[in-house]
């Protein structure tokens, strides 16, 4: 796939709950825990910030990602939603990943997320 294509992909698994109705509804982290032992759990390979509230997360994060970079620190940031293109939501360094990473990502792992009807939240996170 290529990127448009998959990106497409990606936004046709949004669970529009007024479509798919209560299966939409997750209640639990089931699913993401499975996707993150498949991946290897790569959240417990590095140090990590998690910015959680009402109002502010998306400015705080990136300034603190600014912050760490300048102190030499290696970033990744990851923030929802996106304005124009959907790797906005994930930068290394202050630097979106390629279109071709997001491509080869889900094009490797398209089978899991499918067998596991992973949400779109679910594999954007992952």
């Amino acid at each position: 796939m290529n990127y448009p294509e998959t990106i497409a992909w990606l936004f046709a698994q949004l669970p529009m709950y007024q479509r798919v109705g209560q299966s939409a509804y997750k209640a639990d982290l089931a699913a993401t825990l499975n996707l993150a032992q498949y991946l290897k759990n790569p959240e417990k390979s590095f140090k990590s910030v998690h910015i959680a509230g009402t109002n502010g997360k998306g400015s705080t994060s990136h300034m603190l990602a600014s912050v760490f970079q300048e102190a030499g620190y290696k970033t990744g940031l990851y923030t929802s939603p996106h304005l124009k293109d959907f790797r906005e939501r994930i930068k290394i360094n202050g630097e979106m990943i390629s279109e071709q990473y997001v491509s080869n990502f889900v094009e490797k792992h398209k089978p899991f997320f499918e067998s596991n009807q992973l949400s779109f939240f679910e594999m954007t996170v992952g």
